[in-house]
C-alpha cells in the first residue's frame, strides 16, 4: 500500500485494487490536488476543509459510523467527538479503521478527546494511525501521543497541524509538527514524499513517518 499526503486531513491510500482517499478539504486549506480520483471517499465530520468530495471523483462515499466494503477494501467507522465535551461544541467525529492489502489503517478525523476502551475495542488492530496533532480544533501534540500509545500502532502519521497553504485567519494558531515529534521522543524527522507499507515488511518497532504536502 501507498500513503501520499494531499494536505491537512486528507490522505490517498493506494492498494492493489482500490484507492481510499480521506477528508478531501475546501479553499481554507489551500488548493486541492488536480486529478485526484478515489474508489472510496472518507469523511470524519461535514466541515468544509473535510467534505469537500465535489473535487475529486468517487462512486462511494463513506460518512459516519457502520462498517462499508467496496473492491476488497473494508471500512468500518466509530463515533467520537470532535471534542472532549461530548460533541457540545463541535459536535461528532467519526474515526475509519481503513483494511487494505491486508493493512489496517486508522484516519482519526478531527478527534478531539483520548480514546474510550469501548473506542479502541471497536476499531480492532491497528497498523498505522494517522493522527491529528495540531490542537485548537483537535487533540493537541500532547494527547495525540498518548492516543498514538493507546492505538499501538507500527506506524504513526502526523495530520491537521500548521504548514504551508492554510487560511492563516482560520487556523493560524495551530500548532506544528514538530511539537509532536517531541512528545514522541523524536527528533528531527526528514519528510518524504510517499510511504509505501506491506504486511510482509512491517517496521521492527513503532515509526513516526511526516509526509510532504503534494
Amino acid at each position: 500500500m501507498e500513503i501520499t499526503y494531499l494536505g491537512h486531513s486528507s490522505f490517498r491510500l493506494k492498494g492493489k485494487s482500490a484507492v481510499v482517499v480521506t477528508d478531501p478539504y475546501d479553499e481554507k486549506c489551500g488548493k486541492y490536488p488536480r486529478d485526484i480520483t478515489a474508489d472510496m471517499v472518507t469523511v470524519s465530520h461535514d466541515h468544509g476543509d473535510h467534505n469537500a468530495t465535489k473535487l475529486l471523483s468517487s462512486s462511494f462515499i463513506v460518512r459516519g459510523p457502520g462498517e462499508y466494503e467496496v473492491k476488497g477494501v473494508s471500512v468500518v467507522g466509530v463515533h467520537t467527538w470532535h471534542d472532549d465535551k461530548n460533541g457540545v461544541e463541535r459536535g461528532a467525529n467519526s474515526v475509519y479503521v481503513i483494511e487494505i492489502d491486508g493493512l489496517r489503517v486508522a484516519h482519526l478525523g478531527d478527534l478531539g478527546h483520548k480514546l474510550a476502551q469501548e473506542q479502541i475495542d471497536e476499531m480492532g488492530p491497528v497498523d498505522v494511525v494517522l493522527v491529528p496533532v495540531g490542537g485548537v480544533y483537535t487533540i493537541d501534540a500532547k494527547i495525540a501521543a498518548e492516543v498514538v500509545r493507546q492505538v499501538d500502532p507500527w506506524v504513526a502519521i502526523p495530520m491537521h497541524y500548521q504548514q504551508g497553504g492554510l487560511d492563516a485567519k482560520v487556523f493560524g494558531q495551530l500548532g506544528g509538527v514538530g511539537e509532536f515529534l517531541s512528545e514522541m521522543g523524536k527528533g528531527e524527522v526528514q519528510p518524504v514524499a510517499k510511504y509505501v507499507i506491506t504486511v510482509d515488511k512491517l517496521p521492527s518497532e513503532m515509526q513516526v513517518v511526516v509526509l510532504e504536502r503534494k
